[in-house]
């Protein structure tokens, strides 16, 4: 058996019902015990992140917007481009619908997880004051938790590796530049574009989480814009189209006609609905347990104020940006060609676009993947830390650049099974973590005051 198959069998295997039952399960209790109160302050949250309720005399590193912008470029971007097509492409168009249920629950997830890495901020060996799962499950549980804590990091170091970006990216540059000038495209070029990925993301993820976070706050909402204002074109060129999609994807969430995978427990339908929330939870993120490391960075002594910020993650990213671009590759009729990944979307702005499409479409990804390396890189330094102390923590960055090439030069599907496995690992200790505390937020919750 080839090591692409055992990869895909464990990620099959560790992605089961008891997974989905904590995962999307858990969420839905924790929006039900909340009585949806986090829906209600989404234009609060709004304004938190534009600065109107700021104290600068909190504790932490960032602000809130730029605790939202870094925990967003690790989400929106490959997720929400080549994520979507792979959901697509396997799952039809009815993989969408599972993808905005998880999006949902995942708003009240996020709140949950974010809102408990300010609570129980925890001190590292150096002394800083650290946010994040492992940091909640330790100082909120206590001590003896601490196995599940290191469960936690150990998995985060790998699924922090930034593979599947990097493999995406170096699809896209492929596909865009390189083979319709006649270059040849093997394992050489993807070594040179791995060399150049290397060099770019070692200049920035070594000068730390501040660094991360300027870069981070100006280039992802200026190519979401970009990105968002493209789509748009695309659907408004396409719009006569849209209600026949639309109504198709609620139609075959339930009849799974399209479905090219394998079948899991409940049939196709049961391994339709899998893949939505995979697809989901890979573009969000949400009871994975990252995110809450840089909103538990954010400069707040709120922790509810935090979860609000961090609530409007899985909005942007999922029920927004992952919804217009499927909406893009259906309306196209991109979603029929037998490409996956990236080249699935970018079939769809070429349709629109010509050329241009694909170079606008390659800019897109180029910062998406970028702003995703660097985010990626500070969360894996902050699992190392808490396993192997602060002046370890560096130590990840060379173990994390040596992973580009990976990515680089391997399959699409060896690397989306291989993250995914380990973001199921990841989320086993974080939702048990948020469930248990979940009481200590809803206190705070139930008492929290707007003008605070």
């Amino acid at each position: 058996m080839s090591i692409d198959k055992i990869i895909s069998e464990i990620s099959s295997f560790v992605w089961g019902y008891p997974l989905l039952l904590i995962l999307i399960g858990g969420g839905l209790y924790l929006l039900i015990i909340s009585r949806f109160i986090p829906f209600k302050y989404f234009f609060h949250a709004i304004d938190i992140i534009r600065g109107k309720f700021d104290d600068k005399k909190s504790d932490g590193e960032i602000s809130h917007f730029q605790a939202l912008t870094t925990a967003l470029s690790a989400t929106v971007g490959m997720g929400n481009i080549a994520g979507v097509a792979v959901a697509i492409s396997i799952g039809g168009p009815g993989a969408i619908f599972w993808m905005w249920i998880s999006g949902l629950i995942g708003m009240s997830t996020k709140f949950f997880t974010s809102a408990l890495a300010v609570m129980y901020r925890g001190v590292d060996s150096a002394g800083n004051k650290q946010g994040g799962p492992m940091y909640f499950i330790v100082y909120g549980l206590g001590k003896k938790w601490l196995p599940m804590a290191i469960f936690f990091s150990f998995f985060g170091m790998v699924g922090a590796l930034p593979v599947f970006n990097v493999n995406q990216l170096t699809q896209a540059i492929n596909d865009i530049i390189l083979k319709p000038n006649g270059v040849e495209v093997g394992l050489f070029s993807n070594t040179i574009i791995g060399l150049l990925l290397i060099i770019l993301t070692s200049i920035v993820i070594l000068g730390g989480l501040k660094r991360i976070s300027r870069v981070s706050a100006k280039l992802v909402p200026f190519m979401v814009g970009v990105y968002i204002i493209s789509v748009l074109i695309i659907l408004i060129i396409n719009y006569d189209k849209l209600p026949e999609y639309i109504f198709l994807i609620f139609y075959d969430a339930f009849n799974a006609d399209y479905y090219s995978g394998n079948s899991a427990l409940g049939g196709v339908l049961g391994a339709l609905i899998i893949l939505g929330i995979r697809r989901g939870a890979f573009s969000n993120e949400a009871g994975i347990g990252m995110a809450p490391m840089a909103h538990g960075a954010a400069k707040t002594n709120n922790p509810v104020k935090e979860g609000f910020v961090a609530m409007l993650g899985p909005f942007i990213d999922t029920i927004l940006v992952c919804s217009m671009t499927a909406l893009a590759i259906l309306v196209t009729g991109a979603w029929k060609s037998q490409a996956d990944g990236v080249t699935l979307t970018a079939n769809a702005f070429e349709s629109t676009f010509s050329e241009l499409g694909n170079y606008i479409l390659l800019a897109c990804v180029f910062v998406f993947s970028i702003s995703s390396l660097f985010s990626y890189s500070y969360y894996g330094t902050k699992c190392l830390s808490f396993l192997a102390g602060d002046h370890n923590k560096k130590k990840y960055n060379y173990i994390y650049i040596i992973s580009i090439m990976l990515g680089a030069t391997t399959s699409l599907s060896m690397m989306i099974n291989l993250i995914d496995t380990f973001f199921a690992l990841m989320a086993i200790p974080t939702m048990i973590g948020t469930l248990i505390l979940a009481p200590k937020v809803l206190k705070l919750l139930n008492n929290y005051k707007i003008n605070t």
